[in-house]
């Protein structure tokens, strides 16, 4: 009996770091969806239209979920850390160029952004490890990386809004709604198979909307015309 609960656990581990491996993979499709837009940026030597807002905003929001992926705040979810560690030095990199290439104007906007978001950060760590005991630090920044989490559907929410508005997915590529789909259903599985409610809420949430989103495709896909317009770069 206990040989049969060892493999038990055993099997419940690696389905664990299964999906998770698999929510890593599928999310590094989404930090390398931006490239061809900083690709233009670096040959026109200019940010153009371009918001560095999202840059940001999305390295704020990893760096505390990977914050909260590391022992001192949970049990230890190393998944967790090491997609949104991935995902930080994809932003910053990001965050870097925008600033190198912005006009004046925008080069200073974009470094009190980006100072900000590291000092906000900052008093997140400092907060929970000087102020928060064990239990109150690991519920007072998981509620603030789904606090994140959430307020970042509103991209999805807008692009869903645009799509039903003009009856096309030219603005809705389909193989990004597909891996935020995929990598959300494996964050999803992830945190159930970890117990953690900080997981498995807020990429519930992104399943669901990814799910619209393949619906929404589905149903316009055939108004779309690859040669139609430019896509919509933000």
């Amino acid at each position: 009996m206990e040989g049969l609960i060892e493999s038990s656990t055993d099997f419940y581990n690696i389905c664990s770091y299964a999906v998770g491996i698999a929510g890593n993979l599928l999310a590094l499709v989404l930090f390398v969806s931006p490239i061809p837009t900083f690709k233009r940026i670096i040959r026109n030597k200019s940010t153009e239209h371009f918001s560095g807002l999202p840059c940001i905003y999305s390295l704020l929001n990893c760096l505390i979920c990977a914050f909260y992926g590391l022992p001192c705040v949970s049990k230890g979810l190393i998944m967790v850390f090491t997609v949104n560690m991935v995902g930080a030095v994809f932003q910053s990199v990001y965050a870097i160029l925008f600033i190198i290439y912005a006009e004046h104007r925008k080069r200073t906007k974009m470094l009190g952004l980006l100072m900000g978001a590291v000092f906000a950060f900052a008093l997140v760590v400092f907060v929970s490890l000087h102020v928060c005991d064990k239990d109150t630090r690991r519920l007072f920044v998981g509620f603030l990386s789904v606090a994140s989490l959430i307020s970042m559907f509103a991209s999805p929410l807008f692009i869903i809004n645009l799509v039903i508005r003009t009856k096309s997915v030219e603005f809705m590529p389909f193989t990004l709604s597909l891996a935020t789909f995929l990598m959300s259903i494996s964050f999803f599985a992830y945190g159930l198979l970890e117990h953690d409610f900080f997981i498995y809420i807020p990429n519930g949430i992104g399943t669901v909307l990814g799910v619209v989103q393949l619906l929404l495709y589905a149903h316009f896909s055939k108004t779309f015309r690859d040669d139609s317009i430019q896509p919509l770069l933000v």
